[in-house]
């Protein structure tokens, strides 16, 4: 455990590093290839980082924020595009936050202003407060977890999966917005109250990763097709190629976690899901929007598609490197040390609920 927080410390010392220098070279090199090129290096090195780490914890966050975001964010940040783009540029204090953590910049200057950060700080609380309450009940429920069905445990893993990182980009949301006043993108928009794939995808589910996958890859490919086929059907291969990416870094940050082999269910899941939503664009354009299945029926249709399909690939791959055990004995581990004050590995710990 000391070992591993003496990585996290490192690792986290070289990207602050890593992120002043990306900031810096803004007045060396003008946006395109020259500053693509000296960005290249930290883009590799982001990647290779998260490899120190082993918990599922540390290294799990560490590598979503680092090799996924931070990298997307800079690469963008090459061209003269995306958040940490700007005239003039953001200061560092804005800068390295907005590059690492799925955060939007929002300056408080007036009272309306100030009073809808109130309600929305207070409405955030009770949030918190009933997703953790959520979480707690959910991990009583593990200790009967032999008793259990194995497709009602694995949908107990999906609200986990919900719950958790809820709770931790709003408790991360808030050391942010005291530190520097920027704002953390909601991470979620009531994913149970979808009524379509084209709506859970695209604006409820995981928000921050559809924010950037939409100017890396969505956006440069629908620019592309448009020469090459049809306007109204050119959004379709962007649609597949945003899935398939996703996929592939689905797949990576699974690796962070298990250092398992990738076996690829995770981007056949991605790869069904883009399918499935290109042809759920493709009927609308036929339709013209004319004709739309009730929400009643749709929305329930479209999570049960999106459940079953997590039970047979997501799943699967994430839960055989055991990181529910995992998770659980870190949890335990933390709070040995913060009540008495000694570090106790893990590895030592038997997590009662599993």
């Amino acid at each position: 455990m000391e070992g591993e927080i003496h990585n996290f410390i490192v690792v986290w010392t070289i990207v602050l590093i890593s992120l002043c220098y990306s900031h810096t070279i803004v007045k060396f090199f003008p946006n395109g290839k020259s500053r693509f090129v000296a960005i290249v290096p930290i883009v590799c090195l982001f990647f290779i980082l998260p490899l120190y780490l082993t918990s599922i914890n540390l290294g799990g966050t560490t590598s979503f924020f680092i090799a996924w975001l931070a990298n997307f964010k800079i690469l963008l940040f090459a061209f003269g595009k995306g958040p940490l783009s700007s005239i003039p540029p953001l200061p560092l204090s804005t800068f390295i936050p907005l590059a690492c953590l799925p955060i939007k910049y929002q300056k408080y200057s007036t009272s309306d202003n100030v009073e809808t950060t109130k309600k929305t700080t207070n409405s955030t609380l009770i949030n918190l407060v009933t997703k953790i309450t959520l979480l707690a009940t959910l991990i009583r429920v593990y200790n009967y977890k032999h008793n259990l069905h194995p497709k009602l445990l694995l949908f107990c893993y999906c609200l986990h999966i919900y719950f958790f990182l809820e709770i931790l980009l709003t408790m991360v949301s808030t050391m942010v917005r005291v530190a520097s006043r920027v704002e953390l993108e909601p991470p979620f928009d009531e994913p149970y109250k979808t009524r379509s794939l084209q709506d859970f995808w695209g604006k409820r589910w995981n928000l921050m990763v559809t924010n950037i996958l939409r100017p890396t890859v969505y956006d440069p490919v629908r620019s592309l097709m448009l020469d090459r086929i049809p306007r109204k059907w050119a959004p379709l291969p962007a649609v597949l190629a945003t899935f398939f990416i996703s996929g592939l870094m689905h797949e990576l940050i699974f690796y962070y976690i298990s250092r398992e082999k990738p076996s690829w269910e995770v981007t056949y899941f991605f790869i069904i899901h883009g399918v499935a939503l290109s042809i759920e664009i493709m009927v609308k354009k036929l339709l013209n929007d004319k004709f739309l299945v009730p929400r009643f029926i749709s929305g329930p249709l479209a999570l049960g598609f999106i459940i079953l399909t997590s039970f047979w690939l997501f799943f699967p791959p994430l839960l055989r490197g055991k990181p529910d055990v995992k998770g659980c004995n870190e949890a335990i581990a933390l709070l040995e040390f913060v009540r008495y004050g000694k570090l106790v590995s893990p590895e030592n710990i038997t997590c009662p609920f599993m």
